[in-house]
């Protein structure tokens, strides 16, 4: 488990660009989608920081909506550069398991 953690940590940031990137979304939201997708060591907690630092990127944009009843919600939308960076590191992401998929099954393309 400690291992999984680990490993999400590093990308996570990935993940969460990855799922503003469908349609904007708020906190919570991207926990369950997530979730639902299995990764279930994520919790609404840990995603704020990476949230907030991807802001400070210029990655997304954080912006308030009226809730039904409720206190607003921040929601968030990816912007070019944040559309840019998905898709560098989701290129980066395809070589690096690719490599780790090799290394452990033997095979080298050769």
């Amino acid at each position: 488990m400690e291992r999984s953690s680990q490993l999400l940590k590093g990308v996570l940031d990935m993940c969460l660009l990855a799922i503003i990137a469908e349609e904007p979304s708020y906190g919570y939201e991207m926990v369950t989608k997530l979730q639902q997708r299995g990764l279930d060591l994520v919790g609404e907690g840990s995603i704020y920081p990476l949230l907030s630092r991807l802001q400070k990127q210029g990655l997304v944009e954080g912006y308030f909506v009226e809730s039904h009843g409720g206190p607003q919600r921040k929601y968030y939308r990816i912007l070019d550069n944040g559309v840019e960076r998905l898709r560098q590191w989701s290129d980066e992401w395809n070589r690096l398991t690719e490599g780790v998929t090799n290394g452990l099954t033997g095979d080298d393309d050769e």
